[in-house]
Formats: C-alpha cells, structure tokens, sequence
C-alpha cells in the first residue's frame, strides 16, 4: 500500500486514515440491527447513525477525485443531516460494503493532495478554512466517532474492540 504522500504534512494523517480503515469494521462487528438503532432511552446518536455518518464523511473525502460516488444511504446524511427519530438506516453490511468501496478512492486523495492545495481555502457552507485544518478536522472525526461505537459496543453488552 502507498505510504508516499504528495505533502509530508499527510503521513501522520495517512497511518491514521489507515487504522481508523480495520477499526470501523471491527466497531461494527457482531452488533444487531435492533442494537444498531438502540438510543437507550437518550437523546445520543444512535450507532447506526454514527456508522452512517462516519461513512458519508468518506464519501465527502473522496469527493475530490471527482467520481461522483454516493453512499446507499446519503438522503440520511447529506448536508450533515443529524439524527431521523423513527428511520430505519442501512445494515451494518450495507455500510461495510459502502465503506470498503469509497476507502481506495478517499486514500488516494490523502496520498496524491500536494501543499498548494492543502494551503488553499475551502467554504464548508458556513465557514472557511484551509483543506490542510478540514482534512485535520476530518480525521480527528473519524476517530471520534469510531470511539463512540466502541462505547456503544460496550454500553449495549458487546465485548470491546479487538485490535489484533
């Protein structure tokens, strides 16, 4: 796998990108559909809108390529659409399937992104910012989320994250 970066400022983000990569899969695993919409009688996003979200954020990355790829369920999550009371979001297959399909397309993005566009400005719809601090925030997000489903995991009684 190409570990060469176009900047030297996305190695660091690369091993991330990567790890986060193995760890989704393994947040996911074993977890019910019902578990998967399971709130616990809170206002917490629940983890099948964490997965959800967290594989739009791919999508999004990928985006740069210009494929024009799109999630089985995008109408749940794009423009950052937060949580739906009642919606049945997509299996945990459908997510996996989605994610190992965008994951080679938003790494080469991370690998071939050189400094003058990492220095160049992006509008998020509200806000401004380099694409170095959004692949930044990006990043910091994945693995964010991907925490939230290892504390669901062990909140809904199923065995922490094996990171073998």
């Amino acid at each position: 796998m190409e570990k060469n970066t176009a900047s030297t400022r996305m190695q660091g983000f690369l091993t991330l990108f990567d790890y986060h990569t193995t760890f989704f899969a393994k947040a996911l695993d074993g977890i019910s559909a019902e578990n998967m919409h399971n709130r616990l009688n809170t206002q917490a996003n629940h983890p099948a809108w964490l997965a959800g979200a967290l594989v739009q954020q791919r999508f999004l990355m990928a985006s740069e390529t210009g494929t024009g790829q799109r999630q089985t369920g995008e109408d749940l999550f794009k423009n950052n659409k937060g949580i739906q009371p009642g919606v049945q979001y997509p299996t945990n297959d459908e997510y996996l399937k989605d994610w190992e399909r965008i994951t080679p397309e938003a790494r080469h993005a991370l690998v071939s992104i050189d400094d003058q566009k990492l220095n160049s400005e992006v509008d998020t719809g509200g806000m401004k910012m380099t694409y170095y601090d959004l692949i930044s925030f990006t990043i910091y997000r994945e693995a964010n989320m991907i925490g939230q489903l290892a504390l669901w995991r062990r909140l809904l009684g199923y065995p922490a994250i094996k990171y073998d």
